[in-house]
């Protein structure tokens, strides 16, 4: 029998790669001659380069960048298995956690160690280059990024303005030519999961600037900022992406990998199982258990529970949900190709226990799970 273990993480908990190997152990605890596949998901947000890594045989590059208050960090970029692509998640290098609570202020954050991230995967010879950009502590519209890479953004003087979303109400200029060359030949794919435009009541400095640090007094000035860096680039460049889709994500790094470097913006999911090879592992499947930490009606909006239980019916493969918790409105997900939902829980238990016993009780969870379906396959 063929089982496909495809989880996403157990936030808090476990790691995507760590629950698709509790389930892969309880599939043997049960059938100890099954072929169980263990595929770790994510969705373009925390733990999609390790995922991506070990699903593809890849490896882990680490290196130093510029954190978001301008301080250095060590972060990582996964180069996967394929030898030419590589997954870095901007929250590595420019994200919400590398900043004290009492430091997060979204005028002055950057993002240009997100670009020398990009720039340290182009140095390992890669052609394409997915980029997750789910919790960042920046809002400076990937200007930051794109100074990394070699682009100018420039006051009225010609000096360089400074770092921070606060610095582009300054900007008069952007100058791309000297942009690292190797981009042009590069596929750059965006894992993104909101749809945000750039500016306005809905654009990056009011709906996400408040969590980063951000008053009402600063999210008027970043949103006047980006607003000036749209119109900026729409002059310079003859490209204005502000009200697309995404463009407002990380701070409107989203906006800037479009407008700056071209990138295409995409579901993160779907980048994810393109890259991990899940439709073409499914056909001869028996079974598909998938899971996360909780699965709600929020799951019905794109999450990994969802893309895996969709690309499963695609193949006609019946799929199992298990999570740590499952509420009434995720029962919607049997219209789309889930067979049947299962909290890990064995009984009432405070949320710490079921946290700290998650890889046990989800390896538990997948033996009974694999034990009726031998019942249904009549195996």
């Amino acid at each position: 029998m063929k089982i496909i273990l495809a989880p996403d993480s157990f936030k808090g908990s476990l790691t995507a790669v760590a629950a698709a190997e509790a389930m892969r152990q309880g599939v043997l605890d049960a059938l100890p001659g099954a072929d169980a596949i263990a595929l770790p998901m994510a969705d373009g947000g925390e733990g999609t380069v390790d995922a991506l890594v070990a699903a593809t045989g890849g490896r882990l590059v680490r290196t130093q960048v510029t954190g978001p208050l301008g301080d250095p960090v060590e972060a990582a970029f996964g180069l996967l298995g394929d030898g030419r692509t590589a997954a870095i998640e901007m929250a590595a290098a420019s994200g919400l956690l590398l900043v004290p609570e009492d430091r997060r202020n979204p005028r002055v954050t950057t993002t240009y160690g997100t670009g020398e991230l990009i720039r340290a995967a182009l140095d390992v010879g890669v052609r394409r280059i997915i980029i997750g950009i789910g919790g960042s502590a920046t809002n400076d519209g990937g200007v930051g990024m794109a100074q990394a890479l070699g682009g100018r953004f420039l006051r009225a003087d010609g000096t360089e303005v400074g770092r921070g979303g606060a610095a582009l109400l300054e900007l008069e200029r952007i100058d791309l030519r000297g942009l690292d060359p190797r981009l042009a030949r590069a596929e750059l794919l965006v894992a993104c999961d909101v749809d945000n435009p750039l500016t306005g009541p809905r654009g990056a400095s009011a709906v996400y600037g408040p969590q980063k640090g951000a008053g009402p007094e600063d999210v008027a000035l970043l949103d006047r900022a980006l607003t000036r860096l749209a119109d900026v680039a729409a002059r310079s460049l003859g490209r204005d992406p502000r009200a697309s889709p995404g463009a407002g994500a990380a701070g409107g790094l989203g906006y800037g990998l479009m407008a700056f470097l071209g990138a295409e913006l995409r579901r993160g999911i779907d980048l994810v199982m393109a890259a991990n090879g899940l439709d073409r592992r499914l056909p001869g499947a028996s079974l598909v258990i998938t899971g996360e930490g909780r699965t709600d009606g929020q799951t019905l909006s794109g999450k990994v529970v969802l893309g895996v239980a969709r690309a499963a019916a695609r193949h006609g493969v019946p799929v199992v949900v298990l999570s740590g918790a499952v509420t009434p409105d995720a029962d919607r997900l049997v219209e789309e190709g889930v067979t049947a939902l299962f909290s890990t829980a064995t009984g009432p238990m405070r949320l710490e226990e079921a946290m700290d016993r998650a890889g046990e009780l989800l390896r538990r969870a997948a033996a009974h799970t694999v034990r009726l379906a031998r019942l249904g396959l009549g195996r």
